[in-house]
């Protein structure tokens, strides 16, 4: 039986007009926020940029932590710096920079990297509340909402990128009568994604057995892909998409797996 809701995306995109109405010029292709990093790992925020920056983002800022300034410096000498904790993680003070950098952008990427801290989890969780925009989540900015997983699957205008086993716990962590396990077929998870999104405004996008899963609104994209290391990339891609069309998020995520697909095929 076919399935209305299941749409299989492989060496033409399913959506075209996302590509042909992309903006020609810089100064139309939108502004991304992109924040991540900790004082021990601030890789995901740079290759964040550079990916973004390369997708065809019109203007491109990062926010880190002020404790990582000293090494970041001559490495993205544009990045903005905000509050950080004696461990060197975002503190609570960062929340004000994160506000006010946000409300500039027309989408924001939380892109991970961001440390296990008990304060940045407070800010993040702020951040949520006080930001309606357009936002993207990924590695392990997704973990600081394991527990209280309602605040982002609830919240409007939210892509998720996660990997499967993320993708169990919150789940896990969400009513719903379809748990997610690792061995689940193509069909099954499919389904799963289906309901969810259908009960839940958030988009997801998950990786499983060389599938590239992006689901929104109960459509359900799947794009062939071969990669392991995938979610910060596959995210700044997808924000890109997203923020030039942001009334059209499940066809731009889908078309975001398509590019991102093919230039993984060319590299």
């Amino acid at each position: 039986m076919e399935h209305t809701h299941w749409l299989k995306q492989s060496s033409k995109p399913l959506f075209p007009d996302i590509l042909w109405s992309r903006p020609e010029t810089k100064a139309g292709a939108g502004k991304l926020v992109i924040i991540g990093g900790n004082e021990h790992a601030f890789s995901a925020p740079g290759i964040a940029f550079n990916v973004a920056d390369t997708a065809g983002a019109g203007v491109v800022r990062v926010l880190l932590p002020e404790a990582v300034r000293k090494v970041v410096k001559h490495l993205l000498p544009d990045a903005d710096y905000a509050p950080s904790t004696p461990s060197g993680s975002f503190s609570k003070k960062a929340l004000a920079e994160m506000v006010s950098l946000a409300n500039w952008g027309d989408a924001v990427l939380l892109a991970g990297d961001f440390g296990r801290n008990s304060e940045t989890a407070i800010v993040l969780e702020s951040f949520i509340e006080q930001y309606n925009g357009p936002l993207v989540l990924t590695q392990d900015a997704v973990e600081y909402f394991r527990e209280t997983p309602l605040n982002i699957v609830d919240r409007k205008h939210t892509l998720i990128v996660l990997s499967l086993s993320q993708l169990q716990k919150l789940f896990m962590n969400t009513p719903t009568i379809t748990p997610i396990t690792l061995s689940m077929t193509t069909p099954q998870l499919v389904e799963a994604l289906h309901v969810y999104t259908t009960e839940h405004p958030v988009a997801i996008a998950t990786l499983h057995s060389g599938l590239l899963f992006t689901a929104h609104d109960g459509i359900v994209v799947t794009t062939p892909l071969q990669k392991d290391i995938w979610r910060v990339e596959f995210a700044a891609s997808a924000s890109v998409f997203y923020l030039q069309n942001p009334d059209k998020l499940s066809d731009a995520i889908a078309t975001a797996a398509h590019e991102y697909a093919k230039s993984t095929m060319q590299a």
